[in-house]
């Protein structure tokens, strides 16, 4: 079970689960109601599966550096989904979710200036393909 190959699949196939299933729950809902309702979805369940798993004591041997960056990480997280819930609103799902997947672009960009990742050749050509799959999938 720590095979991070496996975990990404299935992170893989459950966003793919959500596009459609959230595209089909925001067509007579606003797009902001339903990110809030998603948003409730995903933080019961979220300190369900935490605090199964962790004391709730672990929460005191968070440093500050991680208390911020695991904040700034939720603030991000939280415009992603107000930003795709509106996307999804207003255009078909097999269109926005592969612009939403342009993602995996700015995570190698983003990793190789702040975290000293490498952006070889591989991982530019990796990130072209996914930016000339988004535009095809994305064209009128």
């Amino acid at each position: 079970m720590n095979n991070w190959f496996l975990w990404a699949m299935l992170s893989a196939v459950f966003a793919g689960a959500t596009a459609v299933l959230a595209k089909l729950g925001v067509e007579k809902v606003d797009a902001n109601l339903a990110t809030a309702i998603r948003t409730s979805v995903v933080l019961v369940f979220a300190w369900g599966v935490a605090l199964l798993t962790n004391p709730l004591t672990a929460l005191g041997g968070l440093s500050k550096r991680a208390w911020l960056f695991l904040a700034l990480s939720g603030l991000a997280t939280g415009l992603s989904w107000l930003c795709y819930f509106r996307a999804l609103k207003l255009g078909p799902a097999s269109k926005v979710a592969p612009v939403d997947k342009l993602s995996v672009v700015f995570v190698l960009v983003f990793a190789a200036l702040f975290l000293g990742e490498p952006l070889t050749w591989r991982t530019a050509l990796g990130g072209a393909l996914i930016t000339a799959g988004a535009v095809v999938l994305a064209w009128r």
